[in-house]
């Protein structure tokens, strides 16, 4: 296995920092460093690395909806775009009393959602302190697979027994689930299971203490969310409460575990400690610090937003790390700027308009320029968004009134302020309301601009979902009943939303929360065909198909559902033909067919069909009766339908008439009369 390892040093009284890299070993250097500087990494695909093949490919979901980290993105934004949550379905939420989800263990991670893969169910992912890690049905929450991962460490600062903290990443082209599990010794085990079954990857677990040697599992805690850049997954770390003298640090181990890296902070302490963890845009990384120990000069890395390259890299450069001028007196107050994690916010007509932003235990919010974040100086815009310290993960969304931050401080405010679109940017006072708790928000929308809803619950004693207006604040699902209430919720987690659910972990329990769905039937099948400039004419089945299918006897099945399809398959299973392809739009299944023969019942099984509320109908077959020329539609073709078609001659294909047209090319005339001649006396078995 190779290392590198990159640490903040200074170089002088200017607190400009420089990279230092030590690698192992040695003769690997350079081809390590470049490796690293690119973001890039070879060598063959680790053998068992992707999922079984399955007996049967099963259709993968039409617009497949996975939920594979922390507030859903990268940039930590906390924006789910589900068109299910309109506000009037919102205001109807309800807990569903029929998901099982029981698990064992507190939680703090974020759970996960995954859809797909060999067995083709959608999959909530749930960790907890207990080491255990569960793969749920997302219907009704049954266990699907468990793992557990070790025995934990004791009470280690704030929480007890000490398991999996930070939430786990799925890479969703090998199918991996990614985490830090911390075992009793203590120490830290990096894990890839398969997302689909469980199985440990081959090459793990990645002893993190072996591999590590600067790194202590007694000192490091692993609380804020694994992100993956590039091949490598990059894990965070800070301290137990405080205690000792840690080093904040960026952990990278490549997703096949042969490769590792570590930047590590030159200040004592100066931890990546918030649930969020390390935010990404793409191509970089961002991570806020927390303090150092009061005193501590020069500036060594804390209280800062810095910018680290694939790798991890950091370049020493001012434009790859921030501080606030003042961050000697929030080291000295053990007010972290690292209270809430980095958010990465576009903001269009802005100048800067690529944006950080960072919220901090002192109760400011600040927008930094992404291009250049410009060292230890005043940031592009400062201001108090907080009436109490801010220690979760803060969201981000944008409407027609332009782009928001909401958080939530311990003192029951959730506040979401607006970033301006001006040049600069400037923070202005959006809106509050009431919500008890310290859990972190996050916010649906039906298209990523409207119906935006910010969704938070409590912990403790006011263990209830909330949901309020984007724009205002206003509340739109209050609570529910008796039978919607959640418990065991600790003070950093979040919910996630996908397929009109809304899923939070608790202690020992896994919740879900449903809008009210349409039932999920059949409302029509038909026969289409497109008659040139005439248009697409359609037979309602069962019915008659008494148009040719041409030189390859092609015709097109479409299925109308009451719901959108998130999923389906097709497949003759009587008759001579074959399905060509499918596709899904939105409600309906377009089945392409070829190698019809004439004079027969066709029977096309629709199967594994689901709707994007994960409701389920059974296989069903239907029937394409195809009888060439039998435009009255009776069954057999005889000189009533010659003289239909002949009786149309010159006559514009209508939703009328256009059975006559038999070839189906836009125009009733001799050759249409001609086919239904030549397959005169033909009936149906």
């Amino acid at each position: 296995m190779s290392t590198t390892r990159a640490f903040l040093l200074q170089r002088d009284s200017e607190c400009c920092a420089i990279l230092g890299v030590k690698t192992r070993p040695l003769a690997i250097l350079a081809l390590l460093i470049a490796g690293l500087c690119t973001g890039s990494e070879s060598g063959p695909p680790r053998p068992g690395k992707h999922a079984r093949a399955a007996s049967r490919t099963p259709h993968q979901p039409a617009m497949a909806v996975n939920v594979t980290q922390h507030h859903n993105n990268p940039s930590r934004d906390g924006l789910f775009i589900d068109p299910a949550f309109t506000p009037s379905a919102a205001a109807n939420l309800a807990r569903d009393t029929n998901f099982n989800g029981t698990i064992v263990g507190n939680v703090y991670a974020a759970p996960l959602y995954v859809e797909g893969g060999p067995d083709n169910r959608a999959k909530v992912i749930v960790a907890t302190e207990s080491d255990n890690v569960y793969a749920l049905d997302a219907v009704t929450g049954a266990i699907i697979w468990q793992r557990n991962l070790g025995t934990p460490s004791g009470s280690m600062g704030l929480i007890s027994p000490v398991g999996i903290t930070g939430t786990p990443v799925i890479d969703l082209a090998s199918r991996s689930l990614f985490l830090i599990a911390v075992i009793s010794g203590p120490n830290n085990m990096f894990y890839s299971l398969n997302v689909d079954t469980g199985a440990t990857n081959p090459g793990f677990p990645v002893d993190v203490n072996a591999n590590f040697p600067d790194f202590s599992s007694s000192l490091h805690m692993q609380r804020g969310a694994l992100t993956i850049l590039g091949n490598r997954v990059y894990i965070p770390y800070g301290g137990y409460a405080d205690i000792g003298s840690y080093h904040g640090r960026v952990l990278a181990v490549s997703m096949d575990g042969s490769q590792i890296g570590e930047w590590v902070a030159t200040s004592l302490k100066s931890g990546i400690w918030n649930p969020g963890g390390i935010a990404s845009d793409g191509t970089n990384l961002y991570v806020a610090t927390g303090n150092a120990p009061g005193g501590t000069t020069p500036w060594g890395g804390s209280e800062a937003i810095v910018r680290l390259q694939a790798g991890p890299v950091f370049s020493g450069l001012t434009n790859d790390y921030w501080a606030p001028t003042n961050w000697q007196s929030l080291d000295s107050g053990d007010v972290d700027l690292g209270g809430s994690n980095p958010i990465v916010v576009d903001v269009p007509g802005a100048t800067p308009s690529e944006l950080i932003v960072a919220i901090g235990k002192d109760r400011n919010g600040y927008l930094i320029n992404r291009n250049n974040l410009g060292g230890i100086v005043a940031p592009v815009a400062q201001a108090v968004v907080s009436s109490g310290q801010v220690i979760n993960s803060a969201a981000t969304y944008r409407t027609s009134q332009g782009t928001y931050v909401v958080l939530r401080p311990p003192n029951g405010t959730l506040t979401a302020f607006k970033i301006t679109a001006t040049n600069p940017p400037t923070i202005t006072t959006g809106w509050t309301a009431t919500s008890t708790g310290r859990t972190s928000p996050f916010v649906t929308s039906t298209d990523g601009t409207n119906n935006a809803i910010v969704w938070a619950y409590g912990h403790g004693t006011n263990q209830r979902l909330f949901g309020y207006n984007g724009d205002t604040g206003a509340v739109i699902f209050s609570g529910g009943g008796a039978n919607d209430t959640i418990s065991g919720t600790r003070t950093f987690n979040t919910g996630i939303a996908a397929r009109g659910r809304i899923y939070v972990a608790g202690d020992n329990k896994v919740y879900a929360f449903k809008v009210p769905f349409t039932a999920f039937q059949i409302s029509s099948v038909v026969s289409r065909k497109t008659h040139d400039a005439a248009g697409d004419f359609d037979i309602t089945l069962p019915g008659v198909e008494c148009r040719s299918g041409g030189a390859t006897n092609d015709y097109t099945l479409v299925v109308t559902f009451t719901n959108n399809l998130a999923g389906g398959n097709a497949s003759v299973t009587a008759g001579t033909g074959s399905v060509m392809g499918t596709t899904i739009s939105n409600n309906s299944m377009i089945v392409n067919l070829t190698g019809v023969a004439n004079a027969q019942t066709l029977s096309v099984t629709l199967s594994g069909l689901t709707d994007q509320f994960l409701q389920t109908i059974p296989d069903t077959a239907i029937g394409l009766t195809v009888l060439i020329g039998d435009v009255n539609g009776n069954s057999a073709v005889n000189a009533s339908d010659v003289a239909s078609a002949k009786a149309q001659i010159g006559v514009a294909v209508t939703g009328a008439n256009f059975r006559n047209d038999v070839n189906a090319n836009g125009a009733i005339n001799a050759s249409d009369v001609s086919v239904v001649k030549s397959h005169s006396g033909e009936g149906l078995p």
